[in-house]
């Protein structure tokens, strides 16, 4: 059944194991219709069908993250006339194989490796399969054919054709809807329309450098992809003595003045990014039962080699001492 998530970004849940087994399938059929696009839907499990999703909001798009046994799905003719909007959709793998067919291409994405995008204003086929016994699990996103700033044309050379998820724009695209799947409740509901435009920014400039027609960006997406490059570039050296926004920014090719512009309309600076970001990793650490190093040790790990600085900022950002923290974690899991 839905529940809705209240006090973070705006989003459903849904778990037919709430149901009777003999509801689950019909259920689930719906929820595609409503949340994707109408499909002719046909499995091995329609018995009971154990089956999870969450849909998020994020301003003119909309993420739903899937978790399903294997299934066939079939979008006609028939049913494409019935569609109210042309809207494109993007489908991430992260566990389990699909296969997709569209305007007589066909591909078989491998998970966590390949993305593709659809239209859903023209008939396909999709066949995802799990692995083993397991449930297949999928990041799909609704996007306007109206909201992407690229030529139909050109686009439809793409549909159905994987692409890289684990590299390149589209792999911090990838890492962008991942991270807002697992963890919406970091973030705000007045965060969802700005997620949304670096969501459709990223897929713009991933489709553009596979078309090879870059250089028809908008600065604004330009912005939007060199930001996530630097935030990813920090997320993979925050264990890193060198890392600090003069390397950040040699890093990238750009003077320190740029990326300090790169960040204004943002609110938080480089410097702050860098240090909430490893705050996090040491509080994450020290919430971890099976670590059991000391607080100054995995301090240090994360670039403060000050005990009494770390102390005072650890304060400052979560209202607790590093150790009163690591006690009042170890008390609610014992």
């Amino acid at each position: 059944m839905w529940r809705e998530v209240s006090g973070v970004l705006p989003n459903l849940v849904v778990d037919t194991t709430v149901l009777p087994p003999a509801d689950r399938f019909a259920f689930w059929y719906a929820l595609v219709a409503q949340e994707t696009a109408p499909v002719h839907i046909s499995s091995g499990h329609l018995d009971n069908f154990v089956a999870y999703a969450q849909a998020i909001d994020l301003g003119r798009i909309r993420m739903t993250s899937l978790r399903y046994p294997s299934l066939d799905a079939i979008r006609p003719t028939t049913l494409v006339r019935r569609a109210e909007a042309d809207v494109y959709q993007i489908a991430l793998p992260l566990t389990g194989r699909s296969t997709l067919i569209q305007d007589r291409t066909e591909s078989t994405l491998e998970a966590a490796k390949h993305f593709t995008l659809l239209d859903t204003a023209r008939p396909h086929v999709a066949r995802h399969r799990a692995d083993g016994p397991g449930l297949a699990s999928t990041i799909t996103v609704q996007i306007p054919h109206a909201a992407l700033p690229l030529a139909p044309d050109r686009l439809h050379r793409l549909l159905a054709t994987p692409m890289p998820s684990h590299l390149g724009v589209g792999g911090l695209l990838a890492h962008h809807l991942r991270s807002i799947a697992a963890h919406p409740e970091q973030f705000e509901p007045a965060q969802a329309e700005s997620l949304g435009v670096v969501a459709v920014d990223l897929l713009t400039a991933a489709l553009a450098q596979y078309l090879d027609i870059e250089d028809t960006l908008s600065p604004e997406a330009r912005q939007t992809t060199l930001r996530a490059r630097v935030v990813d570039f920090i997320d993979r050296h925050l264990d890193s003595n060198e890392l600090s926004p003069g390397s950040v920014a040699a890093a990238h090719h750009i003077s320190l003045r740029s990326l300090h512009r790169l960040f204004e309309a943002e609110a938080t600076t480089v410097a702050e990014l860098i240090r909430g970001k490893r705050l996090e990793q040491c509080r994450r650490d020290l919430g971890n039962p099976l670590l059991r190093q000391p607080v100054h040790v995995i301090a240090a790990r994360w670039g403060f080699s000050d005990r009494a600085h770390f102390s005072r900022l650890f304060r400052a950002h979560y209202g607790r001492s590093p150790q009163e923290y690591r006690t009042g974690v170890a008390r609610q899991n014992g």
